[in-house]
């Protein structure tokens, strides 16, 4: 048998031990034996492992094979700049690595969290001596003493209780403090067995002794926390894409060097030559600021978000959160306020709310508010220098109401008190009043009105019989159908001398109060947005199923929802599982950890992109192996903002659908600079094929090309990644999963129609200069001489001023470029100035000039390049144009 199915007796025979506890020696071999009371970290990849991995992909290795061949170039021709190049190269490496290593390290804070949770100092019996020490030295077999307010240090069987209720919330999602008794049950699971207390959670009221049967790992508490720490973390819908786009690049680069190497061996050019000429398509094909701009652009829509109250702490996750399609939220504090108040009371026979009831006279309440403002075991404390109550939500609850309504007749002293247990559900105080002892009791319907005699209607007591029971039954269950906790209240004059064994008798029953944890007031609509941007939102919660539904309903969550309960969800296998979860609305009650967790992985098997929300220790694993887990940052457990990608700073589930529609806009926002970036490979490659293929000076230098990727690109880029979403945004389903980042469409756009423009106007103006000044067709010229830096300036500025044109065209790939209000986006203006004074920084400033091989142009120059970037916008203009009527057809 289970040790919650044995008597204390045999409870403490089992780990043999007493109800004294153990022995000093013995406890201290055991310790030896279970080691100690806290949660062990697993071992995890060092930081050093993490950071040299980000310089030895692939991406990065293409790189470091380039910046290996410039040096070489250097070492056999010394002099012409490739020793500039390898550097610069080795500089691209070491910003991409930097910027990837802050993208993907995450402090490992949740173990620590964890063990936050539990306390220091523990008043545990050896050798039958009351003493505190460390929690950490606790054993199995151990006896320890608890009170009111005490964390539960590690699983323990229940040996006497008196009046104990638990609040279990974070282990198990429940809301509502649970009743604990000493006898034993025969509940198969110890998780659910009343006479069981888990480590993590907290004794609300009354005071204990209880037998320690499992510490440290071997506890549901250390079960959740290895859970936690073995979910692991796939890697995000955009990691996945950007690693295989920069494969992707990466490869087409060094393919294209190999082919034009070959092609210059076969076509004769000397071989260093040639060799410089595949390092340079190598360079020119590969999009250096491509990670960094991406990194950067997640960096600024966490920061937006962040002004919404969502808290970003792992960046892929704003892309991630814009793709998903599955949200699994927990119910306690994500949906609710996980804060109880009084919704109805059944009063003289009718049903009313607290608001109707507090308006004088206060006939109708009788001795109600009296019973209310009495009967508890609250303690007054202060918190943030005000008075609070530390206790029972259910009886903060309804002092609060008591208190709203009449003032206090002065305080009464406390006589005795019958407490509250699993077995009576109820709890009744005595008070020495100027009326004489008063008892009043407060319980489960079930257990108070067989105890009474009377009941009050509009404050005159009147006998209470068959038919009153009849009808305070059906507002019972009325009230427990939409999800309310049902409590009883009753008072009695105690007549001097009555034994104690008959106080509970001849109750006069004041009425019938419902008790909600009411659901945030914002939800419903955020429930209602998800539904229409196409996102399927999942209760999971360790709740009731009555009360999941009733709130479900409540925030239009679901109407005829499918409920499947724990102990049914421990019964499927993984393939029923995933056939349950295409009901269209379905909720999870009365879930464990490993359950939350094996509902996320089956949702992911099925292909869903899934956000899972929570805010207790019992959501961390569930978080950690979602795509996205989202906590709550007021009610939260450190243990669950630390398993999380992000964090609601306002608790408000409606923060999410603000950081959806930032999310949602990354994607596009991506695709849009993306466009830009390959854009101007296009100018970059051409020259290099111009060079082998007729012939003429190189027109563009590689160390042009990396102040093109790595210098003007960037800040236009950036804010291309901060346009603002559009407004339909959330009116629209979430992108397929099969949907790729670089597609066709893109590809062909920004490589044969823009790039190729912004290639014509490039080598026009090269030719130009060449030209005007006086070079003729297959004329050497010095790689020093004036005339060919000119020339190499005017290509690269050419490129300049097409990409300023190109950054207006990229801002929609369908809609006219001048539907977008110039002041939408004020990064973007700055980056275009900035862009500008690059330009004319390189061009007309001496160590502009030694840096990138530059030399001063003309005015004739700028305004030869100036009609090519007007041509461009009007033929992509007509593209749009085509496009959009295609469309409409």
């Amino acid at each position: 048998m289970k040790i919650h199915q044995l008597s204390a007796e045999q409870a403490c025979a089992s780990l043999h031990s007493t109800l004294d506890g153990l022995s000093e020696n013995e406890a201290q071999r055991r310790l030896l034996e279970y080691g100690p009371n806290h949660v062990e970290e697993i071992g995890t990849e060092h930081l050093a492992v993490t950071f040299a991995r980000e310089f030895t992909h692939f991406f990065a290795l293409i790189l470091w094979l380039a910046a290996v061949l410039a040096f070489i170039a250097e070492w056999n021709d010394p002099g012409q700049g490739m020793a500039t190049l390898g550097f610069a190269i080795i500089g691209v490496i070491v910003i991409n690595g930097a910027f990837s290593f802050w993208q993907e390290y995450r402090a490992q804070n949740a173990v620590a969290a964890l063990r936050n949770l539990l306390p220091p100092q523990v008043k545990v019996l050896r050798d039958g001596a009351a003493k505190r020490i460390p929690a950490a030295d606790l054993v199995p077999g151990d006896v320890i003493l608890l009170e009111g307010g005490d964390a539960i240090p590690a699983d323990c069987r229940l040996l006497e209780a008196f009046g104990v209720r638990v609040n279990i919330a974070t282990v198990t999602g429940e809301s509502l403090p649970k009743a604990r008794g000493a006898d034993s049950t025969g509940e198969s699971e110890a998780l659910h067995s009343r006479n069981v207390l888990l480590a993590g959670t907290t004794l609300v009221s009354g005071e204990a002794r209880a037998l320690v049967f499992a510490t440290g790992m071997r506890s549901e508490f250390g079960k959740i926390a290895h859970l936690t720490q073995t979910a692991g973390e796939a890697a995000s819908p955009l990691q996945r894409e950007i690693a295989r786009l920069s494969r992707l690049l990466a490869l087409l680069s060094l393919l294209l060097g190999v082919v034009f190497f070959a092609t210059g061996q076969f076509l004769g050019l000397p071989f260093w030559l040639n060799f410089i000429f595949a390092i340079g398509i190598i360079v020119a094909n590969v999009p250096e600021g491509l990670l960094p701009t991406v990194t950067l652009a997640l960096a600024m829509a966490a920061q937006r978000m962040a002004k919404r109250n969502a808290l970003i702490r792992h960046l892929p996750a704003v892309e991630t959160l814009g793709s998903t399609t599955v949200i699994c939220t927990d119910k306690t504090g994500t949906l609710t306020l996980n804060r109880m108040s009084v919704k109805q009371l059944f009063l003289s026979e009718v049903f009313c709310t607290p608001a109707e009831l507090a308006q004088p006279p206060h006939l109708r309440a009788g001795l109600l508010f009296d019973t209310a403002l009495y009967c508890h075991n609250l303690k007054e404390t202060r918190q943030g220098g005000k008075p609070a109550l530390l206790g029972d939500p259910m009886e903060v609850a309804l002092v609060e109401m008591a208190r709203a309504a009449i003032a206090p007749r002065g305080d009464f002293g406390r006589v005795d008190e019958i407490p509250f247990d699993a077995d009576r559900k109820r709890l009744s105080l005595l008070y020495r009043t100027p009326d004489g002892v008063m008892l009043y009791c407060k319980g489960a319907p079930e257990t108070v009105l067989p105890l009474c005699s009377s009941m009050e209607v509009n404050g005159v007591s009147q006998p209470f019989g068959e038919q009153h029971m009849g009808r305070l039954r059906q507002a019972q269950e009325a009230m427990a159908e939409q999800g309310l906790r049902v409590l009883a209240l009753a008072y009695r004059r105690i007549p001097p001398g009555s034994a104690r064994d008959t106080w509970e008798r001849e109750l006069t029953l004041c009425g019938l109060i419902g008790l909600e944890d009411p659901p945030r007031p914002e939800v419903p609509a955020a429930i209602a947005r998800c539904r229409a941007a196409g996102i399927k939102v999942i209760m999971v919660t360790g709740d009731h199923p009555h009360t999941a539904k009733a709130i479900a309903r409540t925030i239009g969550l679901a109407h005829q929802p499918v409920v499947i309960g724990g102990t049914e969800l421990q019964r499927m296998s993984p393939t029923q599982l995933q056939l349950a979860l295409d009901a269209p609305e379905i909720i999870f009650a009365r879930v464990g950890a490993d359950q939350k967790l094996r509902i996320v992985q089956a949702l992911k098997q099925k292909g869903e992109i899934v956000a899972a929300t929570g805010d207790g220790v019992n959501d961390a694993p569930a978080l950690k192996a979602a795509d996205i887990g989202i906590s709550m940052g007021l009610s939260g457990t450190d243990v669950a903002k630390e398993s999380a990608d992000m964090i609601l700073m306002d608790d408000n589930f409606g923060s999410i659908v603000a950081a959806i529609e930032e999310g949602r806009a990354v994607f596009e926002n991506i695709r849009k600079f993306l466009t830009y970036i390959l854009t101007s490979n296009v100018p970059e490659l051409v020259p290099y094929l111009a060079f082998a293929l007729f012939k003429i000076p190189l027109p563009l230098t590689i160390v042009q090309i990396l102040a093109v990727d790595l210098g003007t690109d960037m800040l236009p880029a950036l804010a291309l990644g901060a346009e603002k979403p559009g407004a339909d945004v959330m009116e629209k389903p979430p992108r397929a999963r099969s949907e790729r980042l670089l597609s066709w469409p893109l590809l062909l756009r920004a490589y044969l129609f823009l790039g190729l423009l912004e290639a014509a106007a490039a080598m026009a103006a090269f030719c130009y200069v060449l030209h005007d000044g006086g070079w003729q067709y297959g004329q050497a010229l010095d790689a020093g001489a004036p005339l060919y830096l000119q020339a190499t300036t005017a290509c690269l500025s050419a490129i300049i001023v097409m990409q300023v044109a190109n950054v207006f065209l990229c801002r929609h790939p369908t809609e006219s470029a001048f539907r977008f209000s110039l002041l939408g986006n004020r990064l973007l203006l700055a980056g275009i100035a900035l862009e500008a004074i690059l330009i004319l920084l390189i061009v007309y400033t001496p160590w502009g000039n030694h840096w990138f091989g530059t030399s001063p142009i003309g005015a004739a120059v700028w305004l030869f390049i100036l009609p090519f970037a007007g041509t461009m916008l009007a033929l992509e203009e007509l593209r749009k144009a085509l496009v959009r009527r295609m469309a409409s057809r």
